[in-house]
């Protein structure tokens, strides 16, 4: 363990009275909201905690918040730092390796996703079932022994993919399934890419996740993923695209994706 992550996990259990969480999150742009759920939270500036990022990104506050939704003990990060700020395919690296540290044995991740299907148009949300990285680096580069060579086969369990679709119909919430392509960003993607995207099999597109997935699984975590649709990808749509419209539209979804959150905690309950 490194010595940022172990001051780290330190300083969270200082603060956190003892809680062990077992679920942890990472939310995306506009899910930041989400952490009004947790009672008797505990928040914790990045800033505070050795290694972990300052997000440079709107929507992106950089907080841990420890405590419970629905009964289950969590420990959600309120932001994440992306490839494209530092040119570092590992700077989520410390933050997973903590949640892992502090006992969790699962990882929730969130993004908003621009999406190849117009049937998933702008308000939906998918749940993740693969993914491919358009951008060629990893998050393990440098990394030493025989146990970088993570298997990706089921980076996205099943299990936690059907829970995910068991909660939607008991809400009565559409949730669409697909894989997902990771860009480096900053800048969207062009009309060529993203038809190069869905020849390659993808449903949506993105500027995040895969690392943390990567990153998980490397640290033993099981993994689920979902993508809230702001917009359809490039050349699908006649408006421009904008980190506003990004924001905007993860608004109209972010109340679902709560919804199944919350529900998928409460099962782990049970």
């Amino acid at each position: 363990m490194s010595t940022d992550i172990e001051k780290a996990v330190a300083v969270i259990a200082a603060r956190s009275g003892g809680l062990e969480p077992r679920t942890g999150i990472i939310l995306g742009s506009g899910l930041g909201p989400f952490v009004d759920s947790v009672e008797d939270a505990v928040i914790i500036s990045y800033g505070d905690l050795p290694g972990f990022p300052e997000p440079g990104v709107a929507g992106h506050a950089g907080r841990l918040v420890l405590g419970r939704v629905a009964g289950a003990p969590v420990a959600v990060m309120q932001g994440r730092a992306h490839y494209y700020e530092s040119g570092r395919a590992d700077a989520m690296k410390t933050p997973v390796r903590t949640l892992a540290a502090l006992g969790c044995d699962t990882l929730i991740v969130t993004n908003a996703a621009g999406s190849l299907n117009r049937d998933a148009g702008p308000g939906s949300v998918m749940v993740l079932t693969d993914h491919i990285s358009f951008t060629g680096v990893s998050p393990l580069f440098g990394e030493q022994g025989d146990d970088r060579f993570v298997d990706l086969s089921a980076a996205y369990d099943p299990e936690i993919r059907e829970t995910f679709h068991a909660q939607a119909r008991l809400q009565g919430l559409p949730l669409h399934e697909g894989v997902y392509m990771w860009f480096c960003g900053p800048h969207f993607e062009t009309p060529a890419e993203i038809r190069a995207a869905g020849i390659m099999g993808a449903s949506a597109v993105g500027m995040s996740t895969v690392p943390e997935v990567i990153l998980a699984r490397h640290a033993g975590l099981k993994v689920g993923a979902l993508s809230i649709i702001t917009n359809l990808a490039a050349g699908m749509g006649d408006t421009d695209l904008s980190h506003a419209q990004t924001m905007s539209n993860a608004a109209v979804a972010a109340q679902s994706v709560q919804e199944l959150l919350t529900g998928f905690l409460a099962s782990r309950q049970g």
